[in-house]
């Protein structure tokens, strides 16, 4: 449990961890309240340039120094595609509008579900930002060491995607 889980929200006593609904949550064995932890939402774009993709080597951790596509958290409240926009600019200092859904991808015990989208390029000037060391735009056959193995599925049903039929 995390320190905001110590005690329940509802009578403030302290909670427990009990099997509910099959899986083990902190509880309350008083009033019977029961904690859901809710997944977090990433969002990223595929950027196309000239048949390559535009890829972050990420200034911190998870994955320091190895390669992603441009992305991170949504904001409470915020739009998912205005999330993977924003943070396209913020990265890598190109703005884009997002095209298309390629997919939503999550793992089993992983808290992050990621939200993948096509997006095209309609501004802005090229430059890393405070989270990337570097940026450049790669060919799907020389893609650098990734971080994430979920970017490499990401990337290979955007590749269908973009195939006739």
């Amino acid at each position: 449990m995390s320190s905001q889980e110590k005690f329940c929200s509802g009578c403030a006593s302290a909670l427990e961890i009990r099997e509910v609904e099959g899986r083990q949550r902190p509880a309350c064995p008083n009033c019977g309240r029961v904690v859901y932890h809710d997944p977090k939402i990433a969002a990223t774009c595929v950027v196309e340039r000239q048949g390559k993709v535009l890829m972050i080597q990420r200034n911190n951790q998870v994955g320091y120094g190895l390669w992603s596509m441009p992305g991170g958290y949504v904001d409470r409240g915020e739009v998912v595609e205005e999330a993977a926009a924003r943070e396209v600019e913020e990265e890598t200092g190109l703005q884009v509008e997002v095209q298309r859904l390629v997919g939503l991808f999550s793992e089993l015990g992983h808290p992050v579900v990621v939200v993948a989208f096509a997006a095209r390029e309609t501004g802005g000037r090229l430059a890393a930002g405070p989270e990337a060391q570097d940026i450049g735009f790669f060919p799907l056959d020389g893609l650098p060491e990734m971080a994430f193995p979920r970017d490499n599925l990401i990337l290979e049903k955007w590749k269908a995607m973009r195939q006739p039929g």
